[in-house]
């Protein structure tokens, strides 16, 4: 089979769609660990904490370590996926997460629990340089807009799954057991992509002038200079902040608001996860058809937006706040994929592992940043400025997707 990359505007072979379907299948599955991984920690809390008398700001600081280095990592990590490709680079990260959650699970102190969040964070920060170079190179261009939706659904199932797997194991044996048997996760995957390694193929990016050491750092750093690639990274820090605060303290915010038992309070996050699930797929369809990818941000964040904020108001009944969270999950779930093709147009040519490793540190870091910030609120008992806040940074999230949309229009008219 062809390890050839995609050109676009060319002529599409009938063996592409199964190749196609083969890539965006094991990109998918890679995806799904990396997000499996980032809840590695949080569901074991309860049995962490009593059994190394930990308070909740070191078990926060667990997470936080997680992010920092995932975030470090990431912006770093797409130069090294340009120079020796995302086949190389994704293997190795998951193996990194592998080997974290054996040294979690034979940690003795908290230092050993650190080490083991450092080392996951490092195996993190692979994923997005190497999964959107696999599919930006990898995919048929007519079929982007389904892979990158295919991409953030099996993102939210590996955060779906990770606390069904890790609390029903830790509750009929221990939660050691629980981390020993996640680490046998990643290394599946990677035998599965092993197998199919030919399919993940990319092409090594070479300098233009090998010769010329100052001409060549000066271009392989030019995308910097790009404002379009820092307005993507507020847009990812942005986005991240308001999932941040969802993720770490919705459940507790709707208790506080609506008086809602935990079950309920769950189930209204689970709703939010499932909607935006759904969001994501219908997200892959409108983004495969449309052009200006920008518009259909604005239009799901301002969505997402009026629910956060009419959920902030405590106007409503306990069934009608699950409906909202469902609905700011859905209307966040469908800019995904506008989100990953508007990114991919804003890319120069051959820099798609270094761009994407910018840009999605800004993920890493709304994700680091937002527990501290909506811990605040909630110590403070402004349960509703929770979801006020959420509100607030998709909009300016949607401020950030126009500029970039305008830039790389007015640069294609160029």
């Amino acid at each position: 089979m062809s390890t050839a990359e995609i050109v676009p505007g060319s002529p599409v072979p009938p063996t592409q769609v199964k190749q196609d379907a083969m890539v965006i299948g094991l990109v998918g599955v890679a995806h799904a660990i990396s997000h499996f991984f980032h809840m590695i920690l949080a569901p074991l809390f309860p049995w962490i904490k009593e059994a190394f008398s930990l308070s909740y700001a070191e078990l926060g600081l667990l997470m936080t370590v997680f992010f920092v280095i995932s975030g470090i990592g990431q912006a770093l990590s797409g130069f090294v996926v340009d120079k020796l490709g995302a086949r190389t680079v994704l293997f190795f990260g998951i193996s990194c997460l592998g080997f974290a959650a054996l040294v979690l699970s034979s940690a003795q102190n908290y230092a050993m629990l650190l080490l083991g969040a450092m080392l996951a964070g490092v195996g993190n920060s692979v994923f997005h340089p190497s999964d959107y170079t696999l599919l930006n190179k990898r995919v048929s261009p007519a079929r982007l807009g389904y892979a990158f939706s295919v991409h953030g659904i099996s993102g939210n199932l590996g955060w779906a799954a990770a606390p069904v797997f890790l609390v029903t194991i830790a509750q009929f044996t221990t939660w050691r057991t629980a981390l020993f048997c996640a680490a046998f996760l990643p290394f599946m995957v990677l035998t599965l992509l092993f197998i199919y390694r030919d399919l993940l193929h990319t092409d090594i990016v070479h300098p233009a002038h090998p010769h010329a050491s100052a001409h060549t750092k000066e271009g392989v750093l030019d995308f910097l200079k790009l404002p379009a690639i820092w307005m993507c990274f507020g847009f990812f820090f942005m986005s991240a902040m308001a999932l941040g605060g969802i993720q770490s303290f919705s459940a507790a915010g709707l208790r506080d608001l609506y008086g809602m038992s935990l079950n309920a309070a769950t189930t209204a996050y689970t709703m939010f996860m499932l909607a935006s699930a759904c969001g994501m797929l219908l997200g892959g369809f409108l983004a495969a058809r449309a052009s200006h990818h920008d518009r259909i941000i604005t239009l799901a964040f301002s969505l997402a937006g009026v629910f956060s904020l009419l959920l902030a108001t405590g106007w409503s009944n306990t069934l009608m706040a699950i409906v909202l969270m469902a609905g700011i999950g859905f209307g966040s779930g469908i800019a995904g994929p506008s989100r990953d093709l508007l990114i991919r147009a804003a890319t120069p040519k051959n820099a798609t592992g270094r761009v994407y490793g910018i840009v999605y540190s800004g993920l890493d870091s709304g994700l680091a940043v937002a527990p501290l910030l909506f811990g605040a609120i909630m110590d403070g008992r402004h349960s509703s400025w929770v979801f006020i806040c959420v509100g607030v940074f998709q909009v300016l999230t949607i401020l950030t997707a126009v500029n970039v949309g305008g830039r790389t229009r007015a640069l294609a008219a160029a």
